[in-house]
């Protein structure tokens, strides 16, 4: 079985060191090397990672992240990512591994690769877009939670998926996997989809503050 959310993690740490600490993202005012330590602190150190979804305890992961940053090096902090997580770490299985990683590495390194509006799109493997698909499928109903006004269609190339019931008008999301997933992360100036249906609705949709 191939590892997708490996090779992602190799991909994005591959990234990183091209681009280097001090890359813009679409994380805020978050640069690469914040990123990167964010991505560390989340799977090595659940005490401080709470603070990644707690917000009364975001400054100590933010902490956490600066006293990384100041005693490490660039370069032997991506390779601590690459190494992936310790020995302890439930995502050390590959089966959940998949189900937690691969969506967090492939936000995260689309957040790094289209920082810069005009940069081309990378390439990804249909086996990557059959593997997100997947995901997408299962967590559809999570990312569009937020939508009200609207009941959502997730249109895909393999499957169409309703989110939300009732008499609200149907907003159809149309696009590749990854750009779905995109979107339901609340990164729609950058996602490549297409929205159909009522204008008011569409409009709903496109302007929803998704993500976590």
């Amino acid at each position: 079985m191939t590892r997708h959310a490996r090779v992602e993690r190799a991909a994005l740490c591959d990234t990183l060191l091209e681009v280097g600490p001090d890359a813009p993202t679409l994380c805020g005012d978050w640069t690469s090397g914040d990123l990167l330590a964010h991505l560390i602190i989340r799977e090595g150190r659940p005490d401080h990672a709470a603070g990644i979804l707690v917000p009364g305890l975001a400054g100590r992961a933010e902490q956490a992240m600066a006293d990384l940053r100041s005693t490490t090096g660039h370069a032997a902090l991506v390779d601590r990512l690459r190494q992936g997580p310790p020995r302890w770490h439930p995502t050390r299985v590959p089966a959940v591994d998949e189900k937690v990683n691969l969506v967090e590495m492939f936000v995260h390194h689309e957040d790094i690769l289209r920082a810069d509006l005009g940069a081309p799109r990378r390439s990804v493997s249909p086996q990557m877009v059959s593997a997100l698909g997947d995901r997408l499928a299962l967590m559809g109903p999570m990312l569009f939670r937020k939508t009200r006004g609207a009941t959502i269609e997730i249109a895909t190339a393999k499957r169409w998926t309703r989110v939300g019931k009732g008499d609200d008008p149907v907003v159809q999301i149309h696009g590749r996997p990854g750009e779905i997933i995109l979107f339901g992360f609340g990164r729609q100036a950058v996602a490549e989809v297409e929205l159909v249906g009522p204008p008011e609705a569409v409009e709903t949709v496109r302007t929803t503050s998704y993500g976590f």
